[in-house]
């Protein structure tokens, strides 16, 4: 028998009656952890990422060390998996396509079409994978079962949490992209201005960089519970901490990109186009590495 709880905005709304509340770590206004103790002495904890990514909660026992894990539902399971190869794969795809769009530019092969068509092309994949890890934050399991599992009664497709750490970190990177989307596109323009693409191009550019690092930030501060550069044997540590090292690569990168008036060169081409690369070379690795971050249970 499961009953209703009122903690704190992100952890689960329903958990068997004869667990006791023990703790609920919070970072500011965000639950990222919480406990309960069981009848037989033990302990379950839910992570806000474990949930979301991995469908599960963790067993501790009565001093607080770890024995195991109870995974989700295998439907739960199911479209948490799915959700998850989907975006991981665009990550990948994304960050492939940047880095080789990069390189391009920066080895003068193609001309200026193929290079920001290559690039389009990457920004559409980074916006799906924003998206889709969007639609993952929104149906994090939400109820804990009388056997331990996470469920989710339904697959929701439009949610507003921003009291959610996972949910408003993904929301931040998906508009990112499509702030990132929008310099691609403008990047086709002929015979502009430095002062129009500077406005077109560069700004949106340089609004993207900024969500990505905000994105990132949020996701380390819940991957670690507060404590951002602490955690080193968790995959999802390294997932998040490698594709901020590349939010980081992109934001030096757009920096160098501000087109100067006087000249109506950039500031840096060189860096742009190494820094871009670098940092796209982080974000396929990190996304990689997110397609083994997923529940037990795959998809069919």
């Amino acid at each position: 028998m499961a009953e209703q709880v009122q903690t704190s905005a992100g952890v689960p709304r329903t958990h068997p009656a004869r667990w006791v509340l023990h703790r609920v770590e919070r970072t500011a206004w965000f639950a990222t952890r919480a406990t309960w103790e069981t009848p037989d002495g033990g302990r379950v904890r839910w992570a806000s990422r474990l949930a979301r990514r991995r469908g599960r909660v963790e067993l501790l026992d009565h001093a607080g060390s770890a024995v195991g894990f109870v995974d989700a539902t295998p439907t739960t399971a199911r479209r948490l998996a799915r959700a998850n190869l989907v975006a991981a794969t665009a990550f990948t795809l994304g960050g492939s396509l940047f880095a080789i769009g990069a390189l391009l530019a920066q080895l003068g092969v193609g001309s200026l079409w193929d290079v920001d068509m290559v690039y389009l092309v990457g920004g559409v994949f980074f916006s799906i994978g924003g998206y889709v890890s969007v639609l993952q934050a929104a149906n994090t399991p939400t109820d804990i079962e009388d056997d331990g599992a996470l469920s989710s009664a339904t697959w929701r497709w439009l949610s507003f949490e921003p009291r959610q750490i996972g949910w408003l970190s993904a929301a931040v990177l998906f508009a990112g992209t499509l702030f990132f989307g929008v310099s691609l596109v403008a990047a086709f323009a002929e015979d502009l201005t430095a002062r129009q693409s500077d406005t077109w191009i560069w700004v949106p550019d340089i609004v993207g960089c900024v969500c990505f690092l905000v994105s990132g930030h949020l996701a380390l501060v819940e991957v670690g519970h507060g404590r951002i550069w602490r955690v080193v044997d968790d995959l999802g540590w390294w997932i998040v901490g490698i594709n901020q090292v590349g939010s980081i690569l992109f934001f030096l990168a757009g920096i160098a990109a501000f087109t100067r008036p006087a000249t109506s060169a950039a500031l840096d081409l060189g860096l742009v186009n190494w820094g871009t690369f670098a940092g796209a070379v982080c974000f396929a690795i990190g996304g990689v590495l997110q397609l083994f971050e997923r529940p037990a249970a795959g998809p069919d």
